[in-house]
Formats: C-alpha cells, structure tokens, sequence
C-alpha cells in the first residue's frame, strides 16, 4: 500500500491510497511521481494517465540545436529531456543543473532571445529617420533646469542623441535608480526631436504619474517654447476631440498621458519619439503598437526599478541600455532603522514631534490580496489610530477609492494641508512630495526588497536629510531578517536587485510589478544565468547567418518558436 498516512483515535490510517498492489507486483510501483496542479473534479491519476498518453505522441522534432554544441555538452534530444522530467527515475534527473533541465532552460531562454532579436531586426528594417537639429532647443530645456545634470545624465543624453541621429529606429532602455533623473534625460530627448519639426508623446503607468509628469514638465517646456498637453482617461469627449484635433494639426508638440494615448484611436501628425514610463507594464506588442503610430517613431523606455544584468538580458533583450548610476546634486542619503511593532506608541510619538516641526510623512500599511477586506479594515484602522493620536485630519489613499478621492487627498497632502499620508503600496511609483522626509512601512517583513526600495524613494526628495522606518512583527524569518538588513545597509538600487535576486531565486523575479516580464516556466535566472548568455549569442548568430529562417536549422527553429508560443515573431518574418 502506498498513499498518504494520517491519525485517528490514536491511530494511523490510509483514507485513500493512491497504489494498492500485491507483493509480487511491488516493482510496478513508481519510486518518484509527478504532482501537477489540478482543479476542481479532476483526480491526479486521471491527469497523469492523460500526460503519459501525450508524451508516448511527441513526434520525434527536427534538432534545432548546433551539432558541435550538442556534442559539446552532452544534452538529450528535446523529446527524451521532456519524458525524463515527467517521469524521472532518480531524484537528480529534476535538479535544476541536470542535463535534462538543462537542456529544456536552454531551449526556452532561446526561444526567448531569438523572438527578441527578431523584434529587434524587424524594428531596424522598418527604418528609421535620421535627426540631427543643432540642438538649440534641448540646451534651452538644460539651461532652465535649477540644478547641474550629473555626468550619468549626460553621457545618456549624448548615447540617446547619438542614436537620433542613425537613420535606424532607436529602442533604449534608460535604467535609473528611484529619484535619479531620468524625467530631465526624457524631456531633454524629447526636445531634440521636436526641434526637427516632429512630436513627441509620454506614456506613463497611471493617471497620478502622468499628472505628476505634466506639473513638473510645464515650466521647464514654457520657458523652451514646447506646447505641452495632457490626455487621460478622465478627459470629457469635447476636451478629446479638441486635442485631437490639435494633434492632428501640429499645434502641440509633447503629450503626456496614460494608456489613453496609444488607444487606436488617436493620432498624430507627425510623432517621432515615445517615451514609455515605468516599462514593466508593457510588453512587446505595446512596443510595436506605439511605434506604428508614426513613421520611424524612436522609442525610449524608462524603468526605475534597477534590474541585474542578466534580467536585463531577458526581459529588454532586444534594446540598448544606458544607466543613471547617481544622484542628482544636494539629494541627502536616507537613514534607515528597523524597528519591532511593539514599539508602535514610540513611533507615534516620534512622527507627531516630526509634523510639529513641519516635516511630511507617509504612513504605508501592506495590502494582501487574500484578504482584502481585512486589510482595507487594517489601513482605515490604522488612519484613525493615526488621527486620534496625533489630534489632525490625516489623508488617506487605498486601491479601492476613486480616482476623484485618491486626487484630492494626495493633494491634501502635496499642498501642506495634511502632514501625514497613510495609504497601501499605491504610492511605491513615482509619487513626489519633495517636503516628504519621513516614511514608516509597516509589516516591512511582507514586502519585497524592490518593493521596499522602491517605496523607500518616496523620500529623500528634497535637500532635508530624511529618514525611513521599516516597521516588523518578530519573530523574523531567515530571508526577511536578511533583507531587512540590506535596507538598513545600502540605498544603491543596483546592488539591491542583485541581492533580491539572490535571496529570492527566480521565482518571481521582481515582484509583482514585473508582470510584463516574460515569466519563464522552466528556466531559472538565478541558475541558468550562463545559458542565458550563450543563448543570446547563440540567436544572434542565427539571424546573421539565415535572417529568414529558411534553411533546415531555420526550419526547425520555427518549430522551436512555435513550441515555446513565440509565435508572434515569425508572423513579424512574414509581416516584414
């Protein structure tokens, strides 16, 4: 008998074995089973028979692999690497470095790569415009600044005018810490562009941010003569059809919006470069999307959540990478502690003589989608605890307000009204309170380090020393305790991604705000970090040799796109 053991009444007993056989037949008994996810009604040997059944019809697929590489490492072919892992006959056949694994990791990471580097070709041939102005209009943009660039900002300002200036379509990334500048290298970019006469569009992740971009832009593009306008979801129709028909005209030069922008219906009259905010949200097709909505439209996409090497490899493949690794000037380092939950009252304490001297705070509360109404019920807890103790009307912000509601208690906020901001992890992007010098986050253990990082930029905005308090419930376990101790001991958000990675594995790489990323099933960036490079090399060679893929490799590469449901980039060959 085989199957699960429990207790009752002080005895062990098997409710529903999964083998009951006689002696004799002991050997038939599988020493290692597969256990795949199910759902309601369906019963594990009812799948595994099914799985077995289609693994005896995988049809015996033409090698998509280089031969020399092949014998080199020694991998199965892709049909015995499939059934192995299926039905394993030692444990090590599902390490993650056994053959087998290996060789299905390497499949997909080429699979990844090879639709990259075709998006990346494609975007190439489709040619872009050469602009070269004399840059009167970008070092107007510079001079209105109140502060120097720093020499990352400049140097990605030169890559990024140097790419204008090819007759090829530009696809950059800029990467930048939280709060590195990477709105002035846009805007300057931007204004590059519009000297040649073209438009330019902004698109970020949600309507606060394109808000916030538009409040902190109009100055900068007045003083530089760039008309500048704003498209959002909340425009009434006649406020759509006035701008459009602007657009349409030429009369404005730079619009800044959200996912409105690049709905099919707008257009423009001449769009040359997008710049797309916070690139975790969209993924490759929203890259085509946008640029179709000009001719040789260049695009820049900005994420301020720093991502290691090798993800960048995986997720940005087909692009060119400038990074901002400093500070703007007269940005103070922020403190952080680490504080246990029992001594809540103190901290209370300590931000009411924080406000009465005239400092801002923000206030964050976890949110887990499990139990949302708990954890609504926590943050408006936590909003009342918060005003009663400090005897002031405090703003609060949750996923659940409208959009209406969210604004005017931001603002609140923004304009000195409130002191105290107590909201969930709405605020982790791009929220800008330049007088905001404290921020507590409570159930720090919770969150991730990105997570963490990223809501720690909230603060430390403005030329005040600031300070961020991470709040947990002991006792901690090993990898919250470790990552609580990275907050404490660096604000380098490069080195925090490398160290997320490592603590995190490849699960899910950079926290849920990563949806965009594409998630491997098999692959592991943290173990198959040096596949990934070879697989890169590896499809660039490829498309150098046989850019059509029509030889036998091409052939079953084909298959190998298809297989991984990469199948949007053969339709860019024959699209192209």
């Amino acid at each position: 008998m085989s199957g699960k053991v429990e207790w009752f009444n002080d005895r062990p007993q098997m409710v529903h074995p999964d083998y009951a056989l006689k002696p004799e037949e002991a050997a038939e008994m599988p020493s290692i089973e597969p256990v795949y996810p199910l759902t309601a009604g369906l019963a594990s040997k009812t799948l595994q028979k099914a799985m077995r059944a289609a693994l005896e019809r995988v049809p015996n697929l033409p090698e998509w692999l280089n031969d020399a590489h092949l014998h080199q490492v020694g991998w199965p072919d892709f049909r015995d690497a499939l059934q192995t892992l299926h039905m394993p006959k030692e444990r090590q056949d599902m390490e993650p470095q056994s053959i087998y694994m290996q060789r299905l990791a390497y499949d997909e990471l080429l699979a990844s790569q090879l639709a990259l580097a075709m998006v990346r070709a494609n975007m190439r041939q489709l040619g872009g415009i050469a602009r070269k102005p004399d840059g009167a209009l970008q070092q107007t943009v510079i001079d209105a600044l109140p502060f120097q660039l720093t020499d990352s900002q400049s140097n990605a300002i030169r890559e990024i005018n140097d790419d204008l200036a090819e007759p090829t379509r530009m696809l950059r990334l800029l990467q930048g810490d939280v709060g590195s500048g990477k709105t002035v290298v846009a805007l300057a970019t931007l204004a590059q562009v519009i000297e040649t006469g073209a438009q330019g569009g902004l698109m970020a992740p949600t309507e606060i941010l394109a808000r916030q971009h538009y409040a902190s832009m109009a100055p900068l593009c007045e003083k530089a003569g760039i008309r500048l306008a704003l498209m959002t979801g909340k425009d009434s129709q006649k406020q759509r059809r006035l701008l459009q028909e602007k657009l349409d005209a030429g009369e404005v030069d730079l619009v800044v919006g959200t996912h409105a922008l690049f709905q099919g219906s707008v257009s423009f009259k001449n769009l040359g470069m997008v710049v797309v905010d916070e690139q975790h949200r969209f993924g490759v097709h929203q890259r085509l999307a946008l640029s179709g909505k000009g001719q040789g439209v260049d695009v820049l996409v900005m994420t301020a959540t720093p991502i290691p090497r090798t993800l960048v490899l995986t997720c940005f493949g087909d692009m060119d990478v400038s990074r901002l690794t400093e500070k703007p000037a007269g940005r103070k380092p922020i403190r952080t502690v680490s504080v246990s939950l029992d001594r809540l009252d103190e901290i209370i304490s300590r931000v009411g003589a924080a406000i009465s001297e005239g400092q801002k705070v923000y206030w964050v509360c976890p949110l887990v989608e499990e139990s949302e109404k708990i954890d609504l019920a926590a943050v408006e807890d936590r909003h009342r605890v918060l005003e009663h103790a400090l005897r002031q009307r405090i703003s609060l912000v949750h996923g659940r307000m409208g959009a209406d509601e969210k604004d005017s208690a931001m603002s609140a906020f923004k304009n000195g009204e409130t002191k105290v901001l107590v909201a969930t992890t709405v605020i982790e992007v791009g929220v800008d309170v330049p007088d905001a010098t404290i921020i507590v986050i409570e159930h720090a253990e919770r969150f991730g380090l990105a997570q963490l990082h990223q809501l720690r930029g909230r603060v430390g905005r403005g030329d005040k020393p600031s300070s961020c308090v991470l709040l947990y419930k002991g006792p901690l376990g090993e990898t919250a305790g470790a990552r609580l101790n990275i907050m404490r001991e660096t604000n380098d958000g490069f080195l925090i991604a490398e160290e997320d990675l490592k603590l995190r594995g490849g699960g899910e790489i950079l926290g849920t705000r990563q949806s965009g990323t594409p998630g491997f099933r098999i692959a592991r960036a943290d173990e198959h970090a040096d596949l990934m490079e070879v697989a890169r090399d590896d499809s660039r060679l490829i498309l150098e040799m046989d850019p059509e893929l029509k030889s036998e490799r091409g052939a079953a590469l084909r298959c190998l796109l298809y297989l991984f449901g990469r199948d949007a980039a053969i339709r860019l060959l024959r699209a192209g």
